[in-house]
């Protein structure tokens, strides 16, 4: 197959879809199936899989061995570092009697950042700006900005929109302010007596 007009597909590379946008990469050995969609100005990068029924929004990083299996959603400017594995089915069976399998979805909202090694189950959503740390196992909803980290993942504290760690004070060293419920436009208000 001839890839789309100014997407780059690495001659090692096996490109099924034409649903590509323009200036995105797929790099050697990556394999991308014939239902897949990948927006414009994505890096796909090598021994990656990515599965018929899955979408794929602008401005998205996948890094090597990354696996991406049916019914997954990422959103614009996701970073998914290497060896994350997207699941789908919570009950995987080989032997009889074998039902046929219940694909279940997963989200990952705009700007979430999904560290090396990590494994998302599915049926779940990953929030926007949210950052799962490496080596952890997301096996539930990640709220928006959320720090997770472990097996299973926890919340341990929350992210910056520039993805700076926040203190408790909810106030990042970029200028960025939060409330609970989210983002607020300029500094929060001193705290009370």
């Amino acid at each position: 197959m001839r890839p789309p007009a100014g997407v780059f597909v690495h001659e090692h590379a096996l490109l099924e879809t034409d649903d590509v946008g323009a200036g995105t990469r797929i790099w050697a050995f990556a394999h991308v199936l014939g239902g897949a969609r990948i927006g414009r100005d994505c890096n796909v990068c090598d021994h990656v899989f990515i599965e018929d029924d899955v979408s794929i929004g602008n401005d998205v990083t996948v890094k090597n061995g990354v696996l991406i299996f049916d019914r997954v959603t990422i959103e614009d400017e996701v970073f998914i570092g290497p060896g994350t594995v997207f699941t789908n089915d919570r009950l995987p069976r080989v032997t009889s009697p074998r039902q046929t399998p219940t694909l279940l979805p997963t989200l990952v909202r705009r700007g979430a950042s999904i560290g090396a090694n990590v494994t998302v189950l599915s049926d779940l959503t990953v929030g926007a700006r949210a950052f799962v740390a490496a080596g952890s196992v997301v096996s539930g909803d990640v709220p928006p900005h959320g720090l997770m980290m472990g097996n299973p993942a926890r919340r341990v504290g929350w992210v910056c929109s520039c993805g700076k760690r926040l203190p408790p004070s909810l106030r990042c060293e970029c200028g960025r302010a939060f409330t609970l419920s989210g983002e607020v436009e300029g500094p929060l208000p001193a705290a009370g007596p």
